[in-house]
């Protein structure tokens, strides 16, 4: 997306595009700085109330991780979600819908950008929690799934599956706790 807003920028020189881009970047990386922050806050929090463990930081009660599962199970199939992901799913089709020429139009592209990208995400984010935010193959399992859904085509309806998947998941876990 960086590259690709480099090459669309429409600035007189390329000092001007390099910072157009940047600032970009900037817009972008806020709104995820922003969530960050937010995740973080929630995570202390459910740390010192007991819900997540310590060891681990994921939750210790099956029915919470099953209750998570579902909510993420149900968000895959809402419109919030088809329209984010719509938007993410061809960049160069983004760009030439919301680009706005200069500094101000960067840092605007960036921010609706970021706000799509963490709609197509935070509730695959909030999964962390269920199978532990230190594991780095729960981790690496969901960077494939964001990645998949990503670059799958439209018509294979990868949310489809992505939501049986956790809704299965989630009602096994509230059955067995």
């Amino acid at each position: 997306m960086i590259l690709l807003h480099a090459c669309i920028d429409k600035a007189p020189s390329a000092n001007l595009r390099t910072a157009h881009t940047l600032l970009f970047a900037l817009g972008y990386l806020m709104i995820w700085a922003g969530f960050s922050a937010f995740a973080a806050l929630a995570q202390a929090l459910l740390v010192r109330t007991g819900a997540l463990s310590t060891m681990n930081i994921s939750f210790g009660s099956r029915a919470a991780a099953g209750a998570v599962l579902i909510l993420a199970a149900v968000y895959e199939l809402t419109a919030a979600k088809r329209l984010c992901l719509d938007k993410c799913q061809s960049p160069l089709l983004f760009m030439l819908r919301h680009y706005r020429p200069g500094a101000a139009g960067a840092v605007r592209l960036g921010l609706v950008h970021g706000l799509f990208c963490l709609g197509c995400c935070w509730a695959l984010m909030l999964l962390l929690f269920v199978g532990g935010v230190m594991n780095l193959a729960w981790v690496a399992v969901l960077g494939l799934v964001v990645v998949g859904e990503k670059l799958a085509p439209r018509r294979f309806h990868a949310e489809r599956f992505i939501a049986a998947t956790l809704a299965i998941s989630g009602i096994g876990l509230l059955a067995s706790s």
